[in-house]
């Protein structure tokens, strides 16, 4: 199952923890805002997104089913 990845950017403070984790899925814009290049996360990439939008401070990832 795929999930589509929401971010919500306009609370997103740049800690690039998401990107560390998981920089298949989450990039850093060149202030360091985290952006998806697609808004689907595949089933081999589900795990690590979800920990990466745990480490969230922000919490600033969510997932809904696609």
């Amino acid at each position: 199952m795929t999930m589509k990845v929401l971010i919500d950017s306009e609370k997103c403070c740049g800690y690039g923890i998401c990107a560390e984790i998981c920089p298949s899925v989450f990039k850093l814009d060149a202030q360091g805002f985290v952006f998806v290049e697609g808004d689907t996360v595949s089933e081999e990439e589900a795990q690590a997104a979800i920990e990466a939008a745990d480490a969230c401070p922000e919490v600033v990832i969510t997932f809904q089913q696609a």
